[in-house]
């Protein structure tokens, strides 16, 4: 089983979104997380240790992800899948997007 988690902003459209479509993929679990301190569900120390591969949204996350947790890190495979904070939660353009980058790296 591999630990998943999907990392955004504010855990409120894209990184819900992506771990809502993937949540019943075989072999995987998933969560998601945002970056800010205010964000639905924070990211943290704990939940970056749990994670085999860590999906970024943007260029920003993969930095601060690299910068304030890189010990909790030690063998998380860091994927950045360049999507910009465009979408609504479940937007059909993000849900086409997410399933033609995540599965790739699963």
């Amino acid at each position: 089983m591999k630990n998943v988690l999907f990392v955004c902003s504010q855990n409120k459209l894209r990184s819900p979104t992506a771990e809502q479509i993937f949540a019943d993929w075989p072999g995987i679990e998933t969560s998601s997380v945002g970056t800010n301190n205010d964000a639905e569900n924070p990211l943290s120390d704990e939940l970056v240790e749990w994670a085999d591969i860590i999906f970024v949204m943007e260029r920003t996350h993969r930095t601060k992800l690299q910068s304030r947790y890189r010990a909790a890190m030690k063998s998380a495979r860091l994927v950045c899948l360049d999507i910009p904070d465009d979408y609504q939660f479940m937007d059909p353009r993000l849900v086409e997007l997410l399933k033609a980058k995540v599965p790739r790296y699963l």
